[in-house]
């Protein structure tokens, strides 16, 4: 057995069997390791980026890391956004990147690079193996590591780790170091704070967005009146009918700052404190008052379903509880011109019961809360670390973390052109995933943030940076040539056709939605 045997096999052991992938020359024995070990699936991507962020999807659904397999500093380099993107929402994942061969790494060849540098910017755990024979232990490291709350590790090996005889085998798993609970009376604090006389509101962050646990914390606030939240970029939450409809701090600054204006303490339970996205002159960098308490109950290290057990318990809450949900209905299908929200009220009202729905809608899904909250049971993924180009591979990874599901995948025109090689692989893989392309033909953000840094009549040359529009994209085309079929639309009567044609198809499907 040589070392890329033993890192397979010590994998699987631990309970991770999917692997997205892009290799290179250093990653051979690895890729041969696959006809010898079975069990591993592994996923092609044509672009690190691609593999980065499918791998974050997959992880956000099936609630276990995946591995990714990358060529030298430049492959992990190419994925990098889309790891810092998994880290800011806290996704496990183990990145697996190809070195050369330690006896070479003395040459000055074009790919050498220091890889530890380039991963440490977004990783929470880097190790090089030094011989074949340690390599599963490492492994098995990476794994742990990576379980423990949603980390980055990165295992580089050089080549000849890979293809040397690793005696010792496979390693056995290990545990994740357990997360450390919140003190007694930071709880019993919290709970005061939460149950008093001051206007409250509760943030929330991570697992406890998704069910049981967010109608938990809908019933804790049921119990103490206060408002409850969910920080602006979350990884996953459960939502829809039958869920409660907790409120996102909105991402324009001055929206923001309305919705927290009355808020006089706020605990944040994994939650950030809300700061804006970026400085803009002249406006304020938190969202809420100056006066408003803030408390940090449980950081991003913490167990945060126990904090919140813990919670209930302190407001002798069973942790069975569950709010009272206001009463909502399913929406209709808007009829006419094709605007950004007819295009959501469209896909709320046609939301297949347990779908999962990718959103990198960017601008136009500006008002997707609004709608959604209407819409049939479902999970909702977005981008965590504002680096775009994440939700066509998100969407890749959560048809694979969660087989059987479909996956809406609402996404802007100029962020899908940065990963558009996803649909090669949901085409390949044969995934259910209806992309929706939401075609303004232009950086339509960028352009209300130069309004909002004081532009306020850029010239031509600064409008031709922010346009999309010469030439125009065409869609239809691009989906072909990756094979994946597609439709144009104008009106939502067209969409809600689309929609139809989508769900009936057995793989992916494209649907531009042309907007004014």
């Amino acid at each position: 057995m040589n070392g890329a045997q033993a890192l397979v096999r010590t994998l699987l052991a631990s309970e991770l069997d999917v692997c997205f992938t892009n290799p290179g020359t250093s990653e051979m024995h690895f890729v041969a390791a696959l006809d010898t070990v079975p069990g591993m699936r592994c996923v092609l991507g044509l672009f690190e980026g691609v593999v980065t962020g499918a791998a974050d999807g997959y992880a956000r659904m099936a609630g276990k890391p995946a591995a990714t397999l990358l060529h030298l500093g430049p492959g992990l380099g190419n994925g990098l956004a889309n790891v810092h993107n998994a880290r800011k929402g806290r996704t496990p994942m183990v990145n697996i990147v190809g070195e050369h061969a330690s006896y070479h790494l003395q040459y000055e060849t074009p790919l050498r690079s220091d890889i530890a540098a380039i991963a440490g910017a977004c990783s929470d755990w880097v190790h090089t193996s030094t011989a074949a024979d340690s390599v599963s232990a490492d492994a098995a490291r990476a794994v742990a590591r990576a379980r423990e709350g949603g980390r980055i590790a990165t295992l580089i090996l050089p080549a000849d780790t890979a293809w040397n005889e690793a005696p010792s085998g496979p390693a056995a798993p290990l545990a994740p170091t357990a997360l450390p609970r919140v003190a007694a009376e930071n709880i019993e604090a919290a709970a005061r704070l939460l149950s008093g006389p001051r206007r409250a509101a509760l943030m929330l962050t991570g697992p406890v967005l998704i069910e049981p646990w967010v109608s938990l914390a809908a019933a804790i606030a049921e119990r103490t009146g206060c408002r409850l939240l969910a920080q602006q970029s979350n990884a996953r939450m459960s939502r829809g009918l039958g869920h409660p409809d907790i409120t996102r701090v909105p991402y324009v600054v001055a929206q923001a700052r309305e919705a927290l204006a009355d808020i006089d303490v706020l605990v944040l339970l994994g939650a950030n404190p809300p700061a804006s996205f970026f400085a803009y002159p002249d406006q304020p960098n938190m969202m809420v008052r100056k006066d408003c308490e803030i408390l940090t109950l449980a950081g991003r290290d913490h167990d945060l379903v126990a904090c919140l057990r813990d919670l209930a318990q302190a407001l002798d809450l069973n942790e069975q509880a569950r709010p009272r949900l206001a009463a909502r209905e399913r929406l209709a299908p808007a009829h006419g011109a094709l605007t950004a929200d007819a295009v959501m009220q469209t896909v709320t009202a046609l939301l297949p019961e347990n779908a999962v729905l990718c959103d990198e809608s960017v601008s136009s899904g500006r008002h997707l809360f609004r709608f959604t909250a209407h819409a049939a049971a479902h999970d909702y993924l977005q981008i965590t670390g504002g680096a775009i180009g994440c939700g066509a591979p998100l969407a890749t990874g959560a048809a694979i973390g969660a087989p059987g599901r479909p996956v809406i995948s609402l996404q802007a025109d100029g962020s899908m052109m940065y990963t558009l090689q996803a649909l090669w692989t949901q085409a390949r893989e044969q995934l259910r995933v209806t992309t929706i392309i939401l075609a303004n033909r232009a950086y339509r953000i960028l352009q209300g943030e130069l309004r909002s840094v004081g532009v306020e009549q850029p010239g031509e040359r600064a409008q031709q940076m922010l346009s999309l529009d010469s030439p125009t994209i065409d869609w239809i085309s691009l989906a072909r040539g990756m094979g994946v079929p597609g439709r144009a639309v104008d009106t939502a009567e067209d969409l809600a056709a689309a929609l139809g044609e989508a769900a009936a198809s057995q793989g992916p499907f494209l649907i531009e939605a042309r907007l004014p």
